[in-house]
């Protein structure tokens, strides 16, 4: 695209003033989960507005139940309009006695391995990453005076403490955020010189069940073999659901699950993600999921069922011989696309009445759910967004799942029925969440360029 090989050399030629407006960014400690710095995360936010009014950007905050959105908007009518998510808040930086230097004092460090990292609480997530798609648009106004594509900005600041204001906040300004696609920076590299593009992020159904018998705890001398106890028969429910190739038994809990497309299969295969680099670290060996299934099948595009939480009966020290009147357990499904979250939990709790004994009754509570997204394989922005990183990097992107889910990205499927494009810049070494968090100067530099690459390809 025209304009573009000149707006690449001005990023280059201005990382250092890049660097310091992202300093800025980072000494400002905005964690939103701490009332004690509420007022920090309306500074936060105003320096967001401040420096996308800067480049051309209309900029306001706008108040939510908890701290306050930026939204934004700049660029050509007529062009696509992307909505660029991030956030400017932060998390806590406990334990402060394990930073080596002061957590919104931001540096540039050198590791032991000669790369360069910016060394600050948010520098990866997510103040870094919202600053490469910033200082990408950045470039393109100060070279051609426009955007290549038009831009909504959102950046929030609850995400480090689970968007709680965010669904509501959308709901009630969807026209006002109405774009073509949404793009995301907060996700990572497969590693330090291969992009990827996280095309699909599992849903999630949350339920906790309680399975009461009789109606106190008994004497196990005086009844035991005749009184029913719950916990063996929580157990043996839980218990079959997984089959012994690691299926899930629930009828119906794969129905809408489709295979990957052959070629996503074969880049996948080909990645070496073995037992030996993705479980050995934790003192694992064996995958414990279908056995038909690649190990990164299991991971990032299959379903699960796992028990989170069990109890029931004596927990104390010592001994109490009871059988237990009543046992609990709290069970998470990770859905994948084509699953529906309300047939999922309906699923679960038939499979639990119907193998309940006599003497048996049990008990539902439904923490959350939420459908898992993914985009279409074949759309024509995920391809474009795939050759512009190709372009940057030197290598293919990848396209990969993630196991995890991100509010979010549902929630504006959900209530704007937008896809989003996650591509982010971060390195499992980045130490998100705990202390020393860093982001490596070659992310934030090819990050910049990669976004500048994207604007591009997403116009034409």
């Amino acid at each position: 695209m025209k304009h573009l090989d000149a707006v690449l050399a001005h990023i280059d030629a201005n990382i250092d003033a890049s660097l310091e407006r992202l300093f800025a960014f980072l000494r400002i400690p905005s964690i939103s989960t701490d009332l004690a710095y509420q007022a920090e995360c309306r500074v936060a936010a105003e320096y967001v507005a401040a420096d996308l009014r800067s480049i051309g950007f209309s900029a306001s905050l706008r108040e939510t139940a908890g701290h306050p959105v930026v939204l934004a908007k700049a660029g050509n009518g007529a062009a696509p309009r992307v909505l660029f998510y991030g956030h400017y808040d932060v998390q806590p930086v406990d334990p402060l006695d394990l930073w080596e230097t002061p957590p919104f004092a931001p540096r540039l460090a050198a590791l032991p391995d000669g790369r360069k990292a910016i060394v600050a609480r948010g520098a990866c997530d997510d103040k870094g990453q919202v600053m490469t798609f910033v200082e990408a648009c950045r470039a393109w106004k100060a070279v051609t005076g426009s955007l290549p594509v038009s831009v909504t900005v959102l950046i929030e600041g609850e995400e480090e403490c689970g968007s709680k204001s965010l669904p509501a906040w959308v709901s009630e300004n969807a026209p006002e955020l109405a774009a073509n696609l949404a793009l995301v920076c907060d996700t990572g590299m497969w590693d330090a010189q291969t992009p990827a593009i996280t095309t699909s992020l599992r849903g999630l159904v949350y339920e906790e069940v309680k399975i009461t018998a009789a109606d106190r705890d008994l004497h196990s001398g005086l009844f035991g073999g005749a009184a029913q106890n719950p916990i063996r028969v929580l157990t043996k429910i839980l218990g079959g659901i997984h089959a012994d190739d690691g299926r899930i038994t629930i009828p119906g809990f794969y129905d809408g699950v489709e295979d990957l497309p052959a070629d996503v299969l074969r880049q996948w295969r080909a990645l070496n993600f073995t037992p030996e680099s993705f479980l050995k670290p934790m003192g694992l060996s064996v995958p414990a999921g279908e056995t038909d299934r690649l190990l990164i099948e299991q991971v990032f595009s299959r379903p699960t069922c796992d028990v989170n939480g069990i109890w029931g009966g004596y927990m104390g020290q010592g001994s109490k011989t009871v059988i237990p009147s009543e046992a609990s357990a709290k069970i998470s499904f990770r859905l994948v696309k084509g699953q529906d979250p309300a047939k999922i939990r309906d699923a679960f709790r038939a499979y639990v009445r119907a193998r309940l004994p006599a003497d048996c009754k049990a008990e539902f509570l439904d923490h959350t759910a939420a459908p898992a997204v993914g985009l279409p394989w074949d759309q024509p922005q995920l391809a474009a967004t795939r050759g512009a990183l190709a372009q940057e990097w030197g290598r293919d992107a990848l396209l990969i799942g993630c196991g995890a889910s991100i509010p979010i990205v549902a929630d504006l499927k959900r209530l704007l029925d937008m896809d989003t494009l996650l591509v982010g810049f971060g390195l499992d070494d980045d130490r998100v969440h705990s202390p020393n968090e860093k982001y490596d100067l070659t992310s934030f530099h090819k990050g910049m360029r990669s976004w500048a690459r994207i604007l591009a390809a997403l116009a034409a």
